[in-house]
Parts: C-alpha cells; structure tokens; sequence
C-alpha cells in the first residue's frame, strides 16, 4: 500500500500577474510645483478643464480664466502644460471624460481622480470606556 504523494506548492514565479502598462503608478515622491499647481486647477470644480486632441495628434491642455477684479486680467482660454498633464495622467491623478468629436479635433473634460478614503477607525464604546 502506498501512500499518497503530497502536492508540491506552485513557486510564486508561476502565477500570472498583470501587465506592468496596464497598471497606474503612483509617483512616490511629492508632486513638483507646476504639477501641484496643475491638479490645483484640475481639481477645482469651477474651473473646467478640457483636452483637445488634433487629427495630427497634438494635444492642448487648456481651461478658461475668469477676469481677476484686482488685476482686469482673465477674460481668456488659458494652456497647461502639456508635459506636466501627461505626467499627472499616467501616474492616474487626473482621468479624460467621455469624447466629444468634431471632424478636426477630439475633446475630453479632464478631472482630477480623489485619493482612497482612509479607512475606518474602530471607535470604543464610550459607555464601556467610562464604567471601567
């Protein structure tokens, strides 16, 4: 009578993982001045941001600037830059909307994607915690 064989683990080299493009990386460091100043106008509501993307391929960032009281400057479309966007977007801090095409250009809203909620702290019963 034999005994039965044990299975062997399968090595951790074996199991398929995802490809590394289609993963979204985040940066680890902090961001640098024009890309915090970017997601800070990505990121309010007030101010749409739109890319617009040409049959020959070029994009341009752009957003309108209201007119600033204090200066009488605004009134304009204003660019980003293109770099910096690009960048924000493949570390995945900013997402492209639905396509609105036109016969020489392709336009998207461009927004800017919240962080992960912090997760929940357990919280003690504070009846629990007086009594004792």
């Amino acid at each position: 009578m034999s005994l039965p064989r044990k299975a062997t683990p399968m090595p951790l080299t074996a199991i398929p993982t995802p490809l590394a493009h289609a993963r979204r990386r985040r940066p680890a460091g902090p961001l640098s001045t024009a890309e915090a100043e970017v997601l800070r106008i990505v990121s309010d509501t007030r101010t749409p941001v739109f890319v617009t993307e040409r049959a020959g391929g070029r994009r341009r960032y752009s957003y309108w600037r209201p007119v600033d009281s204090a200066t009488g400057r605004g009134g304009c479309y204003a660019a980003l830059p293109t770099d910096v966007c690009d960048r924000l977007r493949e570390a995945g801090r900013i997402t492209l909307g639905e396509a609105v095409t036109d016969t020489a250009r392709t336009t998207r809203r461009v927004s800017a994607v919240r962080p992960p909620a912090a997760p929940l702290r357990a919280v003690p019963d504070r009846r629990r915690a007086r009594a004792a």
